[in-house]
């Protein structure tokens, strides 16, 4: 399985890895090494880092406050307590070790060092959260939520490949069917 990045920010992309929130929930974390593979893909590591289970609940809790902190501000409500303390806490732990090497940078560190580039990076964006423009999918089924960076502040959908071709294709296909019922009634 390949993780999608359309969110615009790490956290926001991390928060992505529980689809399907109000319908039927997938979890796109659901062992250790979902967790080191999506790290690697994500950019926060250069290899997979050593993930258990202890540390797999703890990014999964961290994935829920950041979630809930940027629901509540999205809605202009006062963020939940617990939450702030979960997302502070991660951000002040260690962040992945930078080593330079010949071949290039090499970003190394376990579960903790993951949880800390994550929270930092939902830090830095709920502080900035009036400026951003942040929605979720209109896609009805999908929870994904993202910066809307387009041009005119009208970006529908997490992305075009899983959400809005979808909504265009049963738009169509809508239209389509109302035509053809249209053209048969009038006979």
């Amino acid at each position: 399985m390949s993780f999608v990045f359309v969110s615009g920010d790490l956290a926001l992309d991390f928060a992505g890895t529980l689809k399907w929130r109000r319908s039927d929930p997938e979890e796109l974390l659901a062992t250790p090494g979902d967790l080191a593979r999506w790290a690697v893909e994500a950019g926060v590591m250069t290899e997979e880092p050593p993930v258990d289970a202890a540390g797999l609940r703890r990014l999964r809790t961290l994935r829920e406050a950041v979630y809930r902190l940027v629901f509540h501000g999205m809605e202009r409500r006062p963020w939940p307590d617990d939450d702030l303390r979960v997302v502070n806490k991660e951000a002040g732990g260690m962040p992945p070790r930078m080593i330079l090497t010949p071949a290039g940078v090499v970003r190394v560190g376990d579960a903790g060092a993951v949880a800390s580039e994550v929270a930092r990076s939902a830090v830095d964006l709920l502080g900035g959260l009036g400026e951003l423009r942040i929605r979720e999918c209109s896609r009805p089924e999908c929870t994904r939520i993202f910066i809307d960076r387009s041009r005119g502040g009208n970006r529908q959908w997490c992305g075009m490949e899983e959400c809005g071709n979808r909504v265009k294709a049963a738009n169509y296909r809508s239209r389509k069917s109302r035509a053809v019922a249209a053209g048969g009634a009038g006979g």
